[in-house]
């Protein structure tokens, strides 16, 4: 049996995720993170590096592996965080139709 995720009971994950998006998850974390990581018609929103250490991008993996990549005309990222956040957040509005309308830093 596959785990669905709960929106509320899972929402600490997304707080977990947004302190820390790239780096060592707890158990319930990786086990949401393995959830959304699934998408049941093959294709799934990925991030491109287009440059090592410096821009990324987000781009559609679709079913057919041996198809290219679809990727978006922007934004275009330089903070990984923020790219892995964005990245996130869809995964988690396709999974539980919810949007997570939080920045991954709040305004200081």
């Amino acid at each position: 049996m596959t785990y669905r995720i709960d929106p509320q009971a899972d929402w600490i994950y997304v707080e977990e995720f947004r302190r820390q998006p790239v780096g060592r998850h707890s158990p319930g974390l990786m086990r949401v993170l393995n959830t959304l990581r699934y998408d049941p018609t093959g294709r799934q929103i990925v991030l491109f590096c287009r440059k090592p250490f410096a821009e990324w991008q987000i781009a559609e993996m679709p079913a057919d592996r041996r198809d290219p990549l679809v990727f978006e005309d922007s934004p275009i990222f330089t903070d990984r965080d923020e790219a892995e956040w964005e990245v996130f957040r869809r995964r988690w509005h396709a999974a539980t139709g919810q949007h997570i309308n939080q920045p991954l830093r709040d305004p200081a």
